[in-house]
This record gives structure tokens, C-alpha cells and sequence, in this order.
């Protein structure tokens, strides 16, 4: 407590979130974070949003090493394995080779067909 027994703006904000926290459940503080979500959205570009996730990334990046990165990947990939059918992988390759052919002409698969081709060759 701070001097003449009032309680410090520290200890206030405390005793106010435990107070808080006893009275709501957690979709209340579910539907605060999806309202302030949107507020933010409303406010912000996807500039924004992109310098925030890469100030994020180079932050993270500092202070995780290659283990912790591989770890993430491969938790990452055993849960979507579960949650997920061959259905889904076929969908997902369906859709990336979509978008691949989309972005590259027949110059860019003849060279990845030549470079595969010259690999097998050195084996």
C-alpha cells in the first residue's frame, strides 16, 4: 500500500482484474477479444498488420534456435494429420498445383524437368 493507506494504482488494477475475472466466464472475455479484433481491424491496413508479424517473426527468431522451430513442425503436422482425411491433402495439392501453373509459364517446368533429369543423371 502507498502512503496514507491508499492502495497503490498497481494493487488497484489487481484486485479489480481478479474481481473481474471471478464475475465473467470465458466467452465473455472470447466475445471483448473478437469485438476489439474488428475495432482494430477497421483501424489498421494490412501494412500494418504485415510489419506487426514481422517485427513478431524477427523478435521469435532471436530467441529460438532450430530445434524449437522443427519441434513447432512437427506438433504442427501431426495435429493436422489428425484432424484431417487423404480428402484433404488431395484438395490441398489440387489447389497449390492450381495456383502454381498460374504463376509460372512452360520455360519455368522445362528447367525444373532438365534440372531433375541432369540430378537423376549424376546419381
Amino acid at each position: 500500500m502507498a502512503d496514507n493507506n491508499k492502495m497503490s494504482r498497481e494493487e488497484a488494477g489487481r484486485k479489480g482484474g481478479e474481481t473481474t475475472s471471478k464475475n465473467h466466464d470465458k466467452e465473455f472475455y472470447q466475445e471483448i477479444g473478437q469485438k476489439g479484433g474488428e475495432a482494430t481491424s477497421k483501424n489498421h491496413d494490412k501494412e500494418f498488420y504485415q510489419e506487426i508479424g514481422e517485427k513478431g517473426g524477427e523478435a521469435t527468431s532471436k530467441n529460438h534456435d532450430k530445434e524449437f522451430y522443427q519441434e513447432i513442425g512437427e506438433k504442427g503436422g501431426e495435429a493436422t494429420s489428425e484432424n484431417h482425411d487423404k480428402e484433404f491433402y488431395q484438395e490441398i495439392g489440387r489447389k497449390g498445383g492450381e495456383a502454381t501453373s498460374k504463376n509460372h509459364d512452360k520455360e519455368f517446368y522445362q528447367e525444373i524437368g532438365s534440372k531433375g533429369g541432369n540430378a537423376r543423371n549424376n546419381d
